[in-house]
């Protein structure tokens, strides 16, 4: 059930702690918001001067308040903090929110008095928020603890830096947005991003989470309270395009970021990872539609774009594609139906055009929107262009040619009746318009269709209106970690080999020598054609430390010789050669993430892995089913299938592989990376043919 944060947002009393009538300090900001709603709930404003502050009478310290306080907002200078929580708690309070700074941000000895204020605040069943945050808000309870006021709606809004906080504020006023509660997180001392997102999840007043977060703490855990809320989690992050800091020793780490790791967990989650404040709300006003009326998330991403005007629907239906939308030419029945209500000239395929009509009948707007909503091939509809611009024109707008009150009328007229429309058939409507601001588009802003000036938001909005593929949707998206197992006693190359043949994972025969008698000894035991390989040699094939196609014994030896002759390796490895034909190389790698835990990689694999980089990532273990996904969506992917005649390869096989691969990497968190590479996938299976492992 998580923790319990009732104390936190829907306290009994409240105390301000530092609250002063100086308008440069927070004391004063978060008081004045504080006595907001007086009447919901005592609140006791305390600075140790005593005297009134913003006309009330200030007490000089909570025990002088005389009675327990529920909640208290501590804004006190540093070196009067650690006292001022501890007589917190002392009075009794179940929740500390900590704005006081100069904790685990200034260094090492202010993150032991953050580690020993917190260790006090659980030890006495309380809760903190901080420190080094900027307030809370609850518009639900009346719970004004912030220095500014937040427009009551349906996000909770979890942040980490109160400039994007308030941005998002203001971005979200034209669309109508407004927030539930709003959380500065501070350093996260005690409660975390997980616990709030949990609570969130548990508001009933909150429909969609909103997310600004610089260190999520434990990543692992974040993705599982997003996946298991029940409500949409939209992300904001920074620093997502850095490698992360480690030094790798494999391809996976070499080419493992920071952008893929929090990607993989989103979308394994079904998190909406988002880039900008502008795209937040852009998102967020999307999925505010959605609570709007009976349509639902997730019901398929057929999108047929419908425009006015050529270049709107060809930019359309790019922004729609590039968004993740499916835009395919609609099938003849559709195209029938659309041609009773359009004229000759316009185009029904998709885009579907007007071209032109609308001047002549506006209505023909309405009646396109209807028949698209009621295609049975039709997901969702994003329209684009001039719609608007009558009305614009005739309200003095800016809008372009004046069409006149008897255009306007009807443009207006068309949005009512679109409205009806999307009440008969409730799929995911967007809308873009030149004229976003007009009476007509703001008689379908109203009604709960999300308008926008530009084409890439309003095909990023239906992107998250739509919401994940229907064939994933009801298959769990944070794969559960599996039990740790003991630390392998052999991470040599040979003992990854037991480790993951132990598990299911296909070898070729091999034997480890480590002189001449050894190499003669393990030919004799398997025929050739042989392979041989340097070990205890990072990246063997760069170091020509792999020979392959030795037909016999004497080739063996001799390959043998020269290698041991260059390299000096202390042992090398002769393996039976695997059957190359019409097979397709694939990698399959493991990195452990400080914050999310084990990362998967696959993709394209051999020696030109790095130079092609045609990889995906997700969260390990990696069930058969998201594997396949993963290889699926490869740029290569459709070698897969067989090209220029070849067969294609054996995909459900190599799924099966990488699931027991991820599954060992997962359950040895003191192994820092693990790879296969290659993983030979043929028509008839998959065979790994080279293994790395690394500790912490």
């Amino acid at each position: 059930m998580g923790r319990d944060l009732t104390a936190l947002f829907d306290p009994r009393s409240v105390a301000v702690v530092g609250a002063s009538d100086d308008p440069a300090k927070y004391g004063h900001a978060v008081a004045a918001q504080a006595l907001r709603a007086p009447d919901r709930r005592p609140v006791h404003l305390v600075n140790r001067r005593g005297g009134t502050v913003l006309g009330r009478t200030a007490a000089t310290s909570l025990t002088d308040v005389g009675e327990p306080v529920d909640l208290v907002v501590i804004s006190v200078p540093g070196a009067g903090f650690e006292a001022a929580v501890d007589e917190a708690l002392a009075c009794g309070a179940k929740a500390i929110v900590a704005i006081t700074a100069g904790f685990a941000e200034a260094g090492p000895s202010g993150l032991a008095r953050q580690r020993s204020v917190a260790a006090r605040v659980r030890a006495a069943g309380a809760v903190l928020v901080g420190p080094n945050c900027l307030g809370i808000a609850d518009n639900t309870t009346e719970l004004y603890l912030a220095s500014d006021r937040f427009a009551p709606g349906g996000v909770a809004l979890l942040s980490q830096s109160g400039n994007l906080a308030l941005e998002l504020q203001l971005r979200g006023q034209p669309h109508g947005l407004g927030f539930s509660r709003f959380v500065s997180l501070g350093n996260q001392a005690d409660v975390t991003l997980v616990d709030l997102v949990e609570d969130c999840a548990r508001h009933e007043a909150t429909s969609a989470i909103a997310v600004y977060a610089e260190d999520f703490g434990d990543g692992r855990a974040f993705a599982a309270a997003a996946a298991a809320a029940g409500k949409p989690v939209v992300l904001l992050t920074a620093g997502r395009g850095t490698a992360s800091a480690r030094s790798a020793q494999s391809h996976t780490g070499a080419l493992t970021t920071s952008a893929d790791v929090v990607s993989a967990a989103c979308r394994d989650a079904g998190v909406e990872l988002v880039r900008t404040p502008r795209e937040m709300t852009v998102v967020l006003a999307g999925l505010a539609a959605l609570g709007a009326g009976p349509r639902t998330r997730g019901g398929g991403r057929r999108t047929a774009v419908f425009t006015d005007g050529g270049g709107h629907g060809a930019v359309a239906a790019d922004a729609a594609e590039d968004a993740g939308l499916d835009v395919p030419e609609l099938g003849g029945p559709t195209q029938d139906r659309l041609r009773t209500v359009l004229w000759e000239q316009s185009s029904v395929g998709n885009p579907v055009d007007l071209a032109g009509m609308g001047e002549q009948r506006p209505l023909s707007y309405a009646d396109t929107v209807g028949a698209l909503l009621a295609a049975d091939e039709v997901d969702a509809v994003l329209m684009t262009g001039y719609f608007g611009g009558y009305a614009a024109a005739e309200g003095g707008l800016g809008g372009g040619p004046a069409g006149g009150s008897v255009l306007a009328e009807g443009e207006a007229r068309a949005a009512k009746e679109i409205v009806a429309h999307l009440a008969s058939a409730p799929k995911p409507l967007v809308v873009q318009s030149m004229y976003p601001q007009s009476p007509s588009c703001r008689v379908l802003a109203e009604a709960g269709v999300p308008v926008f000036a530009a084409t890439e938001d309003a095909a990023r909005a239906l992107a998250a209106m739509t919401g994940r593929r229907a064939a994933d949707a009801d298959r769990p998206g944070v794969p559960a970690l599996p039990p740790a197992a003991a630390p392998p006693a052999d991470l040599g190359y040979h003992g990854v080999r037991a480790l993951l043949d132990a598990a299911g994972v296909p070898f070729p025969a091999a034997r480890e020598i480590t002189d001449e008698a050894g190499l003669l000894a393990a030919a004799a035991e398997f025929d050739g054609p042989y392979v041989l390989k340097a070990l205890h040699v990072l990246h063997k094939s760069d170091a020509g430390g792999v020979a392959l196609r030795l037909a016999g014994r004497d080739a063996l030896l001799a390959a043998y010789r020269e290698m041991h002759a260059r390299l000096g390796a202390p042992a090398y490895s002769v393996e039976a050669m695997a059957d190359l034909t019409d097979g397709i190389e694939l990698i399959v790698g493991v990195n452990q993430d400080p914050r999310f835990g084990p990362i998967a990689l696959v993709g394209l694999g051999g020696v030109l892995t790095e130079s092609l980089r045609d990889v995906a990532f997700a969260l390990a273990p990696v069930p058969a089913w998201r594997a396949e996904a993963l290889l699926r969506g490869l740029r290569s992917a459709a070698l897969l299938d067989g090209v220029r005649g070849r067969p294609a390869v054996d995909v459900a096989a190599a799924a099966a592989v990488i699931e027991r691969i991820t599954t060992v990497a997962a359950a040895h968190p003191d192994v820092a990376e693990l790879e296969v590479n290659p993983l030979l996938v043929r028509p008839d299976g998959a065979l790994a043919l080279d293994a790395r492992a690394v500790l912490r």
